[in-house]
């Protein structure tokens, strides 16, 4: 089973992964495992010493060649030719194998009391950046690679507390859908789908009690294990969609986190 997960000499760009207890970083920690030598990409200045932090837990488990760690906006064009061509170059390699677009803007709170700013920067992130990262990235992607969204469950849910941050993931579902064919049938049979984790503990779910009165009534929806899910949870699910054997799966909508599930 270990072998058909293999994702040697893969090459992997994870973004918003630079956060040592984010989904982002476990997906990457998970895919070099696997043999892909991953990118890992933050924006903010703040999060540079736990970039380093994610770099040296993925070198100590997969090599010094495993990771290189880019700072960059993935919300600009100039952000993502910086993304692609440090991978390309200091890799040295032509190609580029599988895109998670992980990246978010967690807008909190009502929307009627959202500032414009706000809620363009959550368009940028989940809907525009992922865009501009493959039109820099596809020229590069061979035949059969892949594309993981990381969306959420909260974009069926109709959640008040996050409706901005839902609306833009939902936005990405939509455009999940909508590539799957756009990618497919252009000779190069790639695949997108978006993996919807329910509530993880990282940092955007804040320790306040209104959020974890959401998480809590998120995890009594569960029907398989009534707990909160991990990021190891979702990092495995990547994993699935990125190997060989989800070949045939495309333009999906699936839902991580023990079966919680909007209308």
């Amino acid at each position: 089973m270990a072998d058909s997960l293999s994702l040697t000499n893969k090459v992997a760009i994870i973004t918003g992964s630079g956060r040592e207890n984010g989904i982002g970083a476990a997906i990457a920690l998970t895919l070099a495992k696997a043999g892909a030598r991953v990118v890992i990409n933050y924006v903010s200045d703040a999060t540079s010493p736990r970039a380093e932090t994610v770099r040296s837990r993925i070198e100590a488990a997969a090599g010094k060649n495993s990771v290189i760690v880019v700072k960059a906006d993935v919300s600009t064009t100039e952000g993502c030719k910086m993304i692609v061509g440090e991978a390309l170059n200091k890799f040295k390699v032509d190609h580029i194998d599988i895109i998670v677009n992980n990246a978010a803007a967690a807008i909190i709170g009502p929307a009627l009391r959202t500032s414009a700013e706000d809620m363009t920067r959550a368009f940028q992130v989940s809907v525009i950046g992922p865009v501009l990262l493959l039109q820099e990235a596809c020229p590069h992607m061979p035949k059969y690679s892949r594309i993981i969204n990381i969306g959420t469950v909260a974009s069926r849910l109709g959640l008040s507390a996050l409706p901005i941050y839902a609306a833009a993931k939902a936005a990405m579902d939509q455009l999940t859908w909508s590539l799957a064919r756009e990618i497919g049938r252009d000779g190069k049979h790639i695949t997108i789908n978006t993996i919807a984790p329910g509530p993880v503990k990282t940092d955007n779910l804040p320790d306040t009690p209104q959020a974890a009165a959401l998480a809590d009534w998120l995890v009594s929806l569960t029907r398989n294990e009534e707990r909160i899910g991990t990021a190891e949870d979702i990092a495995d699910a990547v994993l699935l969609l990125t190997s060989e054997k989800s070949r045939w799966i495309t333009g999906q909508f699936i839902s991580v986190s023990g079966e919680i599930n909007g209308g």
